[in-house]
């Protein structure tokens, strides 16, 4: 087998050369079977870098190229546009990750050094089994599909139609606005949500290629990415609509202290009128109290409520309670400065543009803050009572108080599972959906065009949740605009003439890409479905399934340059 491969190995600055000997490296695979040329650079990412690669292509003489650099996910797209721009099939590359499973993970420098040595010479010994591969095209539908009616989700749905694409926003209450309707005012500036909420309404529902679609939830959602075939329950029947991408920005949902499950009933809430939530304390702000209503004496703010706490199903933080605490704060003591204001918190996290600046004006203002976990709320002769633990003193405290705001966390929607199973999304622990890499693909999920936006995610101040709704949408409109989706070629295929039907790898395929062929038992590969993990190549007892660029021959070729 005649082949001439280029070997590069960089030294991503510091971040390889620091663990690995790239030198001794590219020394030590210089002799490797087929291998013609070998270089190593500070950064082959860089353009310079790229160049490099370039340069030598251009020359000819090379027709396999091993790249050893960071981790694939963020750079193998990257030198594969370099060798496709340069006359060589971009699948004739074998990227090997020496940082993330080398350098990053091995303190002794000798052993790291032996180790990339290794998995450079297994890369160089797997690249002459590759093959070129070629991928298809397939016209996809103009329109994307939204659902939720949220900031996230109306900041989606005019992005896209901004871009001159058809959106159908489909939102489960019968009103636009989601649960920014009850924040009545941002933070950390404390400007009023309403007038700029009731704007981006108007803004959605006027706009003629947008179809708004209230009290209406998605049942069905089949096709393949570029032309979804969404089947959508509304009040008048069923609707049936073709898209091209889905932005999924359903939201989350308050956690309630007096659930029955998992609520904190020792807290008082529904028992003692005293007791409120921020979103009910934010109704009473923004509403003129009777006139001849006294003003609170004192006010006590608890933190976490229904956040980082196990005993109430939750651990994760839910990021917004503590900066709307001290807003509120502030303002109830801007309105009553006699009242005593505390705040009761676990850790305080005011962490927005602004958000620092807020809580230290807050104790300027007269708010108190104590580090402390309440345990309980019980009314009294004057009142109510806090009882806390103060946990800078380690020692049980009490307060008193007339009014007690529970700062109640995020939780995901009750029909978060209902919408993961019809769209395919998967879920984190703590039961929000989950991106595909909270920092290379925030918005985006393990299926082709479906995106994630706003809550839905994990709690979001409102410009973080407007923010990612724009970037979903320019993720979907990104990939319908050229009118076309690119079919990666990397996927898996069924010899019919092999296949039993016995569909075990349609049962293990977590994309749904497995269907049955119509007029016979065998099963096929639908392309633009396939996500290339391999599942139902693991699956089929009649090795009937071969996935593209990761066949057998090519893996063992691998294992044994090992042994080489």
């Amino acid at each position: 087998m005649s082949r001439r491969t280029a070997v590069y190995v960089c030294h991503c600055g510091q971040n390889i050369a620091s663990a690995v000997d790239v030198e001794a490296v590219s020394r030590a695979v210089e002799g490797a079977p087929g291998v013609a040329r070998v270089r190593h650079y500070p950064y082959l990412c860089s353009r310079p870098g790229q160049d490099l690669i370039a340069a030598d292509l251009r020359a000819g003489g090379i027709d396999r190229v091993v790249v050893a650099a960071c981790s694939p996910r963020m750079h193998e797209a990257t030198f594969r546009r370099v060798l496709a721009d340069n006359g060589l099939n971009p699948f004739l590359l074998q990227h090997v990750n020496i940082r993330e499973q080398c350098a990053w993970v091995h303190p002794d420098r000798a052993a790291a050094t032996a180790k990339a040595r290794d998995l450079v010479v297994m890369g160089a010994a797997r690249v002459r089994r590759h093959e070129p591969l070629a991928g298809g095209r397939t016209p996809v539908e103009r329109r994307v599909l939204v659902l939720g009616g949220g900031p996230a989700g109306l900041a989606a749905a005019e992005t896209v139609a901004a871009a001159g694409l058809g959106v159908v926003l489909v939102e489960a209450s019968g009103r636009l606005g989601g649960r920014a309707l009850d924040l009545g005012r941002s933070f950390p500036d404390g400007g009023a949500v309403g007038p700029w909420l009731a704007g981006r309404v108007r803004a959605v529902t006027a706009d003629p290629r947008i179809e708004v679609l209230t009290g209406a939830s998605l049942e069905i959602l089949g096709g393949s990415p570029g032309r979804f075939e969404a089947t959508v329950s509304t009040r008048s029947g069923e609707a049936r609509r073709t898209v091209g991408a889905v932005v999924v920005a359903t939201g989350y949902a308050p956690y309630r202290p007096d659930a029955p499950d998992d609520g904190r009933p020792e807290l008082g809430y529904g028992r003692y009128p005293g007791v409120v939530t921020q979103e009910e304390l934010e109704r009473q702000l923004r509403t003129a109290p009777p006139a001849d209503e006294a003003p609170p004496g004192a006010v006590a703010f608890v933190q976490c409520v229904g956040s980082r706490d196990r005993t109430a199903g939750a651990q994760h933080c839910s990021r917004v309670c503590c900066m709307v605490s001290v807003r509120q704060a502030t303002e109830l003591k801007a309105r009553h400065p006699d009242t005593r204001v505390e705040v009761l918190y676990i850790d305080l996290r005011a962490y927005a543009r602004g958000a620092e600046e807020a809580y230290e004006a807050a104790g300027r203002a007269g708010v108190v803050f104590r580090r402390g976990s309440a345990s309980e709320v019980y009314p009294k002769a004057d009142g109510l009572a806090v009882r806390f633990e103060d946990t800078l003193l380690g020692q049980p405290q009490e307060l008193r108080a007339d009014r007690v705001v529970l700062a109640c966390g995020a939780r995901p929607r009750p029909d978060t599972a209902a919408v993961a199973r019809t769209v395919g999304l998967a879920r984190g622990p703590d039961g929000f959906f989950l991106e595909a890499h909270p920092k290379l693909r925030p918005v985006d999920t393990a299926t082709s065009g479906v995106f994630l936006a706003g809550a839905c995610l994990g709690p979001r101040t409102l410009d973080e949740a407007v923010t990612s709704g724009r970037a979903a949408a320019g993720r979907a409109a990104g990939l319908l605009l050229r009118g076309w989706l690119a079919v990666d070629p990397a996927v898996a295929a069924i010899d019919p003439d092999r296949c039993s039907g016995c569909g075990l790898c349609q049962a293990a395929c977590p994309a749904s890409a497995v269907v049955r062929l119509g007029h016979r038992a065998a099963c096929a590969v639908e392309a633009t479905l396939c996500q290339g993990c391999g599942a139902c190549a693991a699956a089929c007892p009649s090795h009937a399934v071969v996935l593209r660029h990761h066949r057998d021959d090519q893996v063992l070729a691998e294992m044994e340059g090992l042994g080489g």
